[in-house]
């Protein structure tokens, strides 16, 4: 069986409610629906390169592309996670016809 941290490092899981947050603090402003996805995997990408970056004890080419790729996917997968979650929690606890 699949486990979310067979995809997601378990020390970049605070992402997922954490973009959330931001997402719903996002939906509150004047900013298109449509943009808030494109913003939570930017968020998630660059808060991942910061943890990986602070974490990496040696710089060289080899670790700053795996940083590199490694902050994309875990950013976008976390960003997703999000989105997932709040789409999640629409279908459930929202009636028919709210948004």
């Amino acid at each position: 069986m699949l486990d979310i941290t067979d995809f997601i490092k378990p020390e970049l899981l605070i992402l997922v409610p954490v973009l959330y947050i931001v997402g719903l603090g996002l939906k509150k402003t004047s900013l298109s629906d449509k943009f808030i996805p494109l913003i939570l995997g930017a968020s998630g990408v660059i808060l991942s390169a910061i943890w990986m970056f602070t974490t990496c004890e040696v710089f060289d080419q080899r670790c700053i592309l795996t940083i590199i790729f490694a902050s994309i996917t875990q950013g976008i997968l976390c960003a997703g996670a999000s989105v997932y979650a709040n789409q999640i929690y629409k279908q459930l606890f929202n009636k028919k016809g709210e948004k």
